[in-house]
């Protein structure tokens, strides 16, 4: 219910005071990525009832990971699950820009010719399962505390549906430096491979400038700016059976 809730919050803000431009017939994009975020939530039902906290509290129980072999203060270990948590998604997110068949799955979310928060839903369920796969491995190999775990994902989920909606954010330059923002996000998404390339932080901005791959504004300026992938502009790429099949062809 909390996630509808953010969603349905950054919808409105977006309908009232949008960043960039619209185009007609939202509604037919919405459906579509409501469609996936519903496919890809049966997928992990189906196959991690407990999604990754479950996976957490199975690990916890066995004490399994160096977490709990170094035994350090909790809030030491809360502090540094969730950085370690997060440094392993943003790795996560390179390694689909570079690794060809990954790109296969992740070039459905840059496909999108429009960026607003329902991008954020814009993921192929074979890359949500290959995600949380991932996640089950650095999680066993850390065993950070269920909180950390919990945690993270509130503000992974919360921080997608921020950064990926169509709002101007005032303070953005500051603001930036503690959170990813819709500014710095909407330049990832642009059609140019060079700014693709870039800002690959979901949740926090500090991986991008230790490693390089910060870029603060888009060559075009934000109005300026081309999203998505020019492969795949006709409308008819947006209907969720095409979605669903794009790695395939």
């Amino acid at each position: 219910m909390v996630f509808f809730g953010l969603l349905g919050s950054m919808m409105l803000w977006e309908l009232l005071a949008p960043r960039r431009q619209v185009p007609p017939r939202r509604a037919q994009r919405w459906l579509s990525h409501l469609g996936v975020q519903l496919v890809n939530a049966a997928v992990l039902r189906l196959l991690f009832p407990g999604a990754a906290v479950g996976v957490a509290l199975w690990l916890d129980q066995r004490q399994i990971g160096l977490m709990p072999l170094l035994n350090w203060p909790g809030p030491v270990e809360l502090l540094l699950g969730l950085l370690l948590l997060d440094l392993a998604i943003y790795a996560q997110h390179v390694a689909v820009h570079h690794v060809p068949l990954l790109w296969r799955l992740h070039r459905m979310h840059h496909s999108d010719t429009v960026f607003d928060t329902t991008t954020a839903l814009r993921f192929h369920p074979l890359e949500i399962l290959l995600s949380m796969l991932w996640k089950c491995a650095v999680l066993a190999l850390l065993g950070p505390p269920v909180l950390a775990v919990l945690l993270f994902e509130l503000l992974l989920n919360g921080t997608a549906l921020f950064n990926h909606a169509n709002i101007r954010v005032p303070g953005d330059r500051y603001l930036r430096w503690l959170v990813v923002t819709p500014d710095m996000h909407r330049v990832h998404h642009s059609a140019l491979a060079r700014e693709t390339n870039s800002n690959f932080g979901f949740n926090l901005p500090w991986w991008d400038r230790l490693f390089g791959t910060y870029r603060a504004q888009p060559a075009a300026g934000h109005d300026g700016l081309q999203i998505g992938l020019d492969q795949f502009r006709a409308p008819a790429e947006g209907r969720l059976d095409r979605l669903l099949l794009q790695p395939f062809r």
